[in-house]
């Protein structure tokens, strides 16, 4: 299983999602090479479910193939604009986490994101946030950042509580949230 990539400690994230029996969650923003998609296909086994979500439908494309080679059954691909409210075909209340890795930053909407994430997720359930941390020589435009304190006040008007912040690699930072009902 990959564990680490160049930019983030992948078993460190994984490590923030519930350890249960038939989890069920998401990767929003799941990019082309599934980096979270098929480490957590392999961590809800094959009674659990991962939903791969992404606008680009070729990023989708290539994780439903190499799901197919690798026999990972567990792993559904769902096209969604995820800045639109009730357009990802993933019931309200469904998730038991849902992860947003390096996503928020190219929304033009991060707010309606966050609504359509915290919409799938069920409550108690955990929102994990990944992004870039501030002023660093690395990632997007430093006017793309979302900075911490501020998704942090957004999320905790959203039904959201901070469980845990953690540094998920040298140029991220990481948030767990709760969802309260």
């Amino acid at each position: 299983m990959i564990t680490k990539n160049n930019l983030l400690n992948i078993e460190l994230i994984l490590q923030k999602i519930p350890q249960q029996d038939n989890l069920q969650v998401a990767d929003l923003g799941c990019g082309n090479f599934g980096f979270f998609v098929f480490p957590l296909a392999h961590l809800v086994g094959k009674k659990g479910k991962v939903y791969a979500v992404d606008i680009i439908k070729s990023a989708l494309d290539e994780i439903s193939r190499r799901a197919r080679l690798e026999n990972l059954n567990q792993i559904e691909t769902i096209w969604s604009n995820l800045e639109l409210f009730g357009a990802t075909k993933i019931e309200a209340g469904q998730l038991d986490a849902a992860l947003l890795i390096n996503t928020l930053y190219q929304a033009k909407s991060s707010i309606d994101m966050l609504r359509e994430s915290i919409r799938m997720i069920k409550p108690g359930g955990k929102l994990i946030v990944v992004e870039w941390a501030e002023e660093h020589p690395v990632g997007p435009a430093q006017e793309q950042h979302i900075k911490a304190a501020k998704l942090k006040a957004a999320l905790s008007k959203m039904n959201l509580e901070l469980e845990l912040e953690f540094n998920p690699g040298k140029f991220h930072y990481g948030l767990v949230f709760k969802k309260l009902t």
